[in-house]
């Protein structure tokens, strides 16, 4: 699967750029400042209908303008051409695939399955245990739509739930407990299993890239772990309400389980040098990325956004041979990066102030 052809207007810098993109390697290379990760986010909000640079989507339109407007003719796994546009006037966002509007983003992650190589990938390793979180959720909403309904799920309850203990209404409280319960319990189980399958992945592509032999692995500390049944999880929950009431909120669950990313000596974030931390955020993709083929048998599309500039030119060498598993990518680079020339059916554009020039293909 791939794009072909992909058209932008009043999207950040870029006021009207038509790119053909019909290739396994799309680079593009300019100053910063020129638009390259402003395309890299056009296809994502494309793909998932949402931004991973602001949660507010009409901070994405261009000086001047009222709203923006991306579409994309796409080649899906089953070699049929599908045409797709997003866009966003008036406060209001429109989706639509091949001439339906679709209003529900589960109708569309599944199309377009993108992984992005940002620089805030960094909080992997340094961030917050949300940021770990969402990481192994949207992971594994990218393969499975029975996960990504049972979060949905989840979250919809644990809202009521608080809801109910702001207001003081133990009846509630009571019957939030359950459905909280056995949304929790099997997200529990899933989320065991994916860390287990990313273990399998992950630490030995970081021993073979950093050329160290530091034993990584990623720990799953569930909020619940100690009840392994919906009732033992429903007695927890009663027995918390009081606490639960005095914090005006749900103090246990799946949204306070946490992901660490662990050595032999301690967390990885306390021993590892910035190089080796920066590496292993970007391994985290590239693990994302196998992982996600292991599970549906096809090669998602990667937007590498300037992550390979911080590395040397061994580690950067190593890294791009394990990016064998994907269908397109699409690179940004300064101009006076080395890229790979060598690399078989690629595209490169010029960016200058929002539009993307000087077409070479190889």
């Amino acid at each position: 699967m791939r794009f072909r052809r992909i058209s932008i207007h009043d999207f950040r810098n870029i006021s009207s750029a038509d790119t053909y993109v019909d290739a396994k390697d799309i680079i593009l290379k300019g100053e910063n400042g020129q638009g390259k990760t402003n395309f890299i986010e056009a296809i994502y909000t494309l793909s998932y209908g949402s931004s991973f640079r602001t949660s507010h989507l009409r901070d994405a339109v261009r000086n001047g303008s009222t709203g923006f407007s991306i579409s994309a003719e796409f080649e899906n796994s089953y070699g049929e051409i599908e045409n797709i546009s997003t866009s966003f006037s008036d406060n209001h966002r429109k989706i639509v695939i091949d001439g339906k509007e679709i209003t529900d983003r589960k109708e569309l992650i599944y199309h377009f399955p993108c992984i992005a190589f940002i620089h805030d990938d960094i909080g992997f390793i340094k961030g917050e245990p949300e940021v770990r979180r969402k990481f192994f959720d949207q992971m594994m909403s990218l393969h499975s739509p029975v996960f990504f309904d049972n979060l949905r799920s989840y979250r919809a309850v644990l809202i009521q739930r608080n809801a109910a203990i702001r207001n003081g209404n133990a009846d509630l409280i009571h019957f939030y407990d359950q459905r909280l319960a056995m949304y929790g319990l099997e997200i529990m189980r899933e989320r065991a299993s994916a860390v287990y399958d990313f273990n399998a992945i992950f630490p030995g592509l970081f021993k073979r890239i950093s050329g160290s032999d530091i034993d990584l692995e990623i720990r799953y500390q569930p909020s619940w772990g100690d009840y392994p049944s919906e009732d033992e999880i429903i007695s927890y929950l009663e027995r918390t309400e009081e606490r639960d009431m005095r914090m005006m909120t749900t103090t246990s669950g799946i949204h306070r389980d946490k992901f660490s990313v662990m050595a032999p000596s301690g967390p990885f974030a306390s021993i590892g040098s910035t190089g080796q931390i920066r590496l292993c955020s970007i391994l985290f993709r590239i693990s994302e990325a196998k992982y996600f083929t292991s599970k549906t048998g096809n090669e998602p599309i990667l937007l590498i956004d300037d992550v390979l500039l911080e590395l040397d030119d061994r580690k950067r060498a190593e890294l791009l041979s394990e990016l064998d598993g994907y269908s397109q990518a699409f690179f940004t680079f300064l101009p006076r990066e080395s890229y790979f020339g060598e690399k078989r059916e690629s595209i490169v554009y010029s960016a200058v102030e929002g539009s993307f020039l000087n077409v070479d293909r190889s």
